[in-house]
């Protein structure tokens, strides 16, 4: 089976560089799947996860807090300020951030911190499930 070369790069390192036989984001407009010989495309990434599944099967999890995704013919480029291996994510630092995001929108001040605890709530919520998504991949 072809392989697409991929790399997910954070705004410190690089944080993941190799072949994938697909890879699995969640863009502005829905869930993308990137397989080798993919049209050219670029398109805004949500916060949430990115799944690569290998050659042989395997698939690496990873969180990312948003960037660009760029398909190119013989690369796949995930390009985001904060990139991590879901099983290197705090799952007790992201239940706080949610619970302190969730405490900011109920005691809503002014429309900007409003939309900065929205943001905060979005991101710990696709850390949480991007946790849960690797367990339930572990147990099979």
């Amino acid at each position: 089976m072809s392989t697409i070369r991929c790399d997910i790069v954070s705004a410190e390192e690089e944080i993941f560089h190799g072949n994938a036989q697909m890879i699995i984001a969640t863009g502005e407009a829905g869930e993308l799947g990137i397989a080798p010989r993919h049209a050219p495309l670029i398109t805004r990434l949500k916060p949430g996860q990115v799944r690569v599944q290998l050659e042989g099967g395997e698939e690496q999890f990873f969180y990312v807090s948003g960037g660009i995704l760029e398909v190119q013919p013989s690369v796949v480029t995930v390009l985001a300020d904060t990139a991590i291996r879901a099983k290197d994510l705090d799952e007790s630092a992201a239940r706080k951030a949610k619970d302190e995001a969730e405490r900011a929108l109920a005691n809503r001040t002014d429309a900007m911190e409003v939309a900065q605890a929205q943001a905060q709530l979005a991101q710990a919520l696709a850390q949480l499930q991007a946790l849960e998504r690797l367990r339930r991949a572990l147990k099979h």
